[in-house]
């Protein structure tokens, strides 16, 4: 009797759960066995009792919840199978942040690979992802509409190196989320010519050493901490901090501080305009609507299933494919590593 997919992995309010494998991918509450895909916040929680990850997104769990974020751990490296209970998991390359994995579930000749976030552009700091075969692709859709066409980083990362030319006695403060963005961000700068220091907020500081431990050169680094006396030590230099720092104090003693943000969201003029971003860069970590359509059809699996982000138009485009496709409506899935 053919297993059906449902009968193999079902969202659940806790997230996604395989019941003959008694695991849930990327839960959203504690549970006693939980495969997480990579160390974003809303994909990997502290709490949970057993935790199966690549040795990165372990590694950036405890740097982010502390030694006792769960109660066990087993590292899978990416082309490692492991069975947890009859039941076939893999772990491959996702290329979204460092040790982000998409994870397969196999089992009586079906496979379904769960994505976790994804994206397809050139990242040194990451493993690039690899299309994995499979009958069932769970993809996000963070940015699944067609009007989402990302630049390329490079001509994203020139108007930061041109307004710092334009600008020299303004601090160029950049906002990125902590993990994964700002080690981008000060990698694109690196690999497009820029080597003076980079001043980093200190929620960065721990993130930005285990990147470096990784093998992932950052160039000189520096804490961004600000003698009120001196403001003008920073004129003409990069920030680079979490986007809430900028709502703060610190953020307003630089000197005539220009506010940046490194996101897929900066396609959206309202988004900047409400953040008080004077200078977008739209760097995304996640696909565009070309690189989702463009994985769906090097896959080519029988059917999709949509977790978050814009469902509706992505699902149309498969059924319009005529690959069956549905939205599972997970909810507690964020943009944090946009």
């Amino acid at each position: 009797m053919v297993m059906k997919p449902e009968q193999l992995l079902n969202s659940t309010p806790k997230g996604l759960y395989c019941p003959a494998g008694d695991f849930y991918i990327d839960p959203v509450r504690p549970v006693p066995r939980a495969l997480i895909t990579h160390g974003h916040s809303d994909h990997a929680r502290a709490g949970h009792g057993a935790v199966l990850a690549t040795r990165q997104t372990l590694d950036i769990m405890r740097i982010r919840y502390g030694e006792d974020f769960c109660e066990s751990e087993q590292a899978v490296g990416f082309g490692e199978t492991v069975e947890v209970n009859g039941v076939t998991v893999g772990f491959h390359p996702a290329g979204h942040v460092l040790g982000s994995a998409q994870i397969s579930v196999e089992m009586s000749g079906l496979r379904i690979v769960a994505s976790g976030d994804y994206k397809r552009g050139i990242d040194p700091t990451c493993a690039p992802f690899e299309t994995v075969p499979c009958d069932v692709f769970i993809t996000e859709a963070t940015f699944g509409l067609p009007v989402f066409h990302h630049p390329l980083p490079r001509v994203e990362t020139a108007k930061l190196l041109t307004s710092i030319k334009q600008f020299p006695e303004r601090t160029h403060l950049v906002g990125a989320y902590s993990l994964g963005k700002a080690q981008r961000v000060i990698r694109l700068l690196r690999d497009n010519g820029y080597s003076d220091p980079i001043y980093i907020h200190g929620a960065l500081a721990r993130l930005c050493d285990y990147y470096v431990s990784q093998g992932i050169d950052l160039g000189d680094l520096r804490p961004a901490t600000l003698e009120k006396s001196n403001p003008a030590a920073f004129k003409g230099a990069i920030v680079v901090g979490p986007p809430s720092a900028f709502q703060e104090r610190w953020a307003r003693r630089f000197n005539e501080p220009l506010i940046a943000f490194a996101s897929g969201w900066m396609m959206v003029r309202q988004r900047a305009k409400q953040g008080g971003v004077e200078l977008p860069l739209v760097i995304s970590d996640h696909c565009d609507w070309p690189e989702l359509l463009e994985t769906i059809t090097e896959i080519g699996p029988q059917a999709v299933w949509v977790t978050h982000g814009r469902e509706e138009a992505l699902v149309r485009w498969c059924e319009l494919q005529g690959i069956a496709a549905k939205p599972l409506h997970l909810i507690g899935y964020e943009d944090e590593g946009d």
